[in-house]
């Protein structure tokens, strides 16, 4: 399921990156889109990278990188701005499932 789930979010990724280049109704929105998206396709291969050795630093990665790209596509789409205040929480998550798959491969 893991391998499901990174696979469908780096299509995503894909998607929001190619519409930031081409489709986005403002600079600000089309670099909300590129930075979702980066974000986003990179955490969805480490996560098919981890999904052996690291589950949970794997699923961290997957829903870090969800709550973080999701809030800057929605804002890149209209939505409220306050969400701004909510991908702080994805980057954290972010940064916990690479500390957890540290931590899983140190302790091998």
């Amino acid at each position: 399921m893991i391998g499901l789930i990174a696979a469908i979010s780096a299509a995503l990724a894909v998607a929001a990156g190619a519409f930031g280049a081409h489709g986005a109704a403002s600079p600000q929105a089309a670099e909300w889109l590129r930075t979702g998206g980066l974000y986003q396709l990179i955490h969805a291969v480490a996560a098919l990278v981890l999904m052996g050795q690291a589950r949970g630093a794997a699923v961290t990665l997957l829903v870090g990188a969800a709550i973080f790209a999701l809030t800057l596509y929605a804002m890149a789409f209209g939505g409220p701005r306050w969400l701004g205040a909510v991908t702080p929480i994805g980057g954290t998550l972010l940064i916990v499932g690479w500390l957890w798959a540290g931590w899983s491969y140190w302790r091998g």
